[in-house]
């Protein structure tokens, strides 16, 4: 039986303090001075940083003495009313009733509502072996949607393996409600790193659309030939200094390769961050890479329900999800490093 631990915004001050310890969990709580409140849930092998009130982010993960986040350019989490504003997470929630990168055509911010999310409640579970952090946010607006969702991330004893789960819920008595999600985890980049997954070799192919966010220059021009033209390893980090701006690659129709998948980063020593999913859940898959003085990231995985390239592109290609009235939808992505 778990034990519930009921959070409450006033516990959160500038001074770090634990509030549960036992032989396995230490759960410490902190408010970062822009306001931001985290809760840092720690096991043998390291930690996950949360954001419980501001989209259920994770700020931080590090496990085994290896930061698993992206280099970037937040000293801290900043108050956000979309991901932009905030971009210095490990992972966060991309969607919910849209995600993605908008088209000229959408209307929904960077990445959909949900990421900078006020979440309402938060609360820790830990039971035998394990510690979970559960935030909840309801979101409803008159004439539109209405929808429930839990995210959460769960740590288990002596594991540098954790959950990142999402269970979303139609609060409408009688509407479908569109759903596009990603679990959009932030992987530091690895120079010399290797990547390979379950997928067979050719899985994955380069996107050929430009989103606004990125300029071409002629350089990256040639490089994104090189890889068309097999001049360049896919699978390799070797040589992706160069990725300025991002390259991203899309997997669809993972269904097709079992039901579930799984994808490694392994370092030039030995060491393998790792991501696994069912592939009903998240049919298509993401890689995102990028390298420059600011930004450094080998997102080698990005579960999602449709491409993040806006709904729109979602709709047209017959990847939105739609939840009926009161119907349930959960996703799990558990992610880390191996052994």
């Amino acid at each position: 039986m778990a034990t519930k631990l009921f959070l409450d915004r006033a516990q959160f001050s500038a001074e770090p303090k634990v509030i549960a310890e036992n032989d396995e969990f230490t759960v410490s709580i902190r408010k970062y001075e822009t306001g931001i409140e985290s809760l840092t849930l720690t096991n043998s092998r390291g930690f996950v940083e949360i954001l419980p009130y501001m989209g259920a982010t994770i700020w931080a993960a590090e496990f085994d003495g290896r930061d698993l986040r992206m280099t970037n350019m937040f000293s801290q989490p900043q108050p956000a009313e979309q991901i932009v504003d905030n971009y210095g997470c490990f992972a966060f929630h991309s969607g919910l009733l849209a995600g993605g990168c908008p088209s000229p055509e959408d209307t929904h911010p960077l990445h959909g509502e949900f990421p900078c999310a006020d979440m309402q409640k938060a609360w820790v579970e830990i039971s035998e072996g394990e510690a979970r952090v559960v935030s909840r946010y309801e979101y409803v607006q008159g004439f539109g949607h209405h929808y429930e969702a839990f995210p959460a991330v769960k740590l288990t004893a002596g594991s540098a393996l954790f959950d990142i789960t999402l269970d979303v819920k139609n609060l409408s008595k009688y509407q479908p409600m569109p759903l596009q999600y990603m679990c959009h985890m932030n992987y530091a980049f690895v120079q010399g790193g290797k990547m390979s997954s379950s997928l067979p070799d050719d899985a994955f192919q380069l996107r050929r659309s430009i989103p606004a966010h990125v300029t071409p220059t002629p350089e990256w021009t040639k490089l994104n030939e090189d890889i068309l033209s097999g001049k360049f390893d896919a699978n390799s980090l070797e040589g992706a200094e160069a990725f300025d701006p991002e390259i991203v690659y899309f997997a669809d129709n993972l269904p097709q390769y079992g039901e579930r998948a799984e994808f490694d980063l392994t370092s030039p020593d030995g060491v393998t961050f790792t991501a696994a999913f069912n592939t009903a859940d998240f049919p298509v898959a993401t890689r995102w890479i990028l390298h420059n003085e600011d930004q450094k990231v080998a997102a080698f995985v990005l579960p999602g329900t449709s491409r993040p390239e806006g709904f729109k592109a979602a709709e047209a290609a017959g990847m939105l999800v739609w939840l009926a009235a009161g119907e349930v939808k959960s996703f799990c992505v558990t992610t880390g490093i191996k052994g």
